[in-house]
């Protein structure tokens, strides 16, 4: 395969695998509550559950693209909603991101497991997945951390301790 983009510019798209993600019809995994094998009940019961929220879903991704784009996708998987578990795996990955980029000066940063059931119960929606999360920790975290490094406060080779304090984090 070639990709040719709208100035005529050709791209080698052999051997490529393009993943596309959306959410729409995410509130019919939402109402029905977790889907597939990681949910618990009968097998039948999960099975049925997951092809009628796969029967919903489909329904909208008609509604929303052209039958001419979805007969080129080679398949579609419904995913489960995440649980609180991976939700707080994902947050532990981002920390560690800015631990990585706060280590290029040598600051050391702790989080402490209230702010981080904190991000991973803020930084989610039901509707966004874990998108928000990162704006999240920018806002309540990397920016405060800026803060102490322009006003001094913060030096290379210094280290802080992200805690909770009425309900946020400092």
């Amino acid at each position: 395969g070639r990709l040719t983009d709208s100035k005529g510019r050709v791209v080698n798209f052999k051997n490529t695998i393009i993943i596309l993600t959306s959410n729409i019809g995410s509130e019919f995994i939402n109402q029905s509550g977790k889907i597939g094998f990681a949910a618990g009940g009968a097998a039948r019961e999960r099975e049925q559950n997951y092809e009628e929220a796969k029967s919903k879903i489909m329904d909208s991704l008609k509604s929303h693209f052209r039958p001419e784009f979805l007969n080129r996708l080679d398949d579609i998987i419904v995913f489960n909603p995440l649980s609180q578990q991976t939700i707080r795996e994902i947050v532990e990955i981002q920390l560690r991101l800015v631990r990585e980029r706060l280590s290029v000066k040598d600051i050391m940063i702790e989080v402490t497991p209230e702010t981080v059931d904190y991000l991973a119960r803020e930084g989610y929606s039901a509707e966004y997945g874990v998108r928000p999360l990162k704006r999240l920790i920018q806002s309540k975290i990397l920016n405060q951390v800026a803060e102490f490094i322009i006003d001094r406060k913060l030096e290379h080779g210094g280290s802080l301790i992200v805690a909770m304090k009425n309900g946020a984090p400092v």
